[in-house]
């Protein structure tokens, strides 16, 4: 498969920067997949998992709090607010985190708040999910 150009930034640090086949970003709009001559485009990025396909045989994948994707024809580069690799995830924090915001949903007087609560919740839940693949 054909590669091209791929950097993560996070506010700390240049997390990843190299040739890639593939990388799957979660979209606010839905989960998608850049190739080499992805169409330009830009697009938020929700909380979530990045995979990151150097070869077909090594997979990079890394926990994302939000930013931004844009694919031009240099490459993609991922601007986010926080990036972890998977493994450095802690469970117990975690769980603690979806404790908190099951507690926000059950004080939240607006729909707003409740939606938001909700959101948070289940982006959290979907981490805890991708740590078990």
């Amino acid at each position: 498969m054909a590669s091209f150009q791929f950097e993560l930034v996070a506010p700390e640090k240049l997390v990843y920067s190299g040739e890639v086949e593939s990388v799957v970003i979660p979209g606010t709009e839905g989960e998608f997949t850049v190739l080499k001559d992805h169409a330009p485009l830009i697009s938020a990025i929700r909380p979530g998992v990045i995979v990151v396909e150097k070869t077909a045989a090594a997979k990079l994948r890394l926990y994302v709090r939000g930013g931004f994707a844009e694919v031009a024809p240099s490459g993609l580069t991922i601007l986010a607010d926080q990036a972890l690799p998977l493994e450095e995830v802690d469970a117990a924090k975690l769980d603690a985190e979806i404790d908190i915001f099951e507690e926000e949903l059950t004080r939240a007087v607006t729909d707003e708040a409740r939606r938001i609560a909700v959101e948070k919740r289940d982006q959290l839940r979907e981490l805890k999910a991708a740590l078990r693949r």
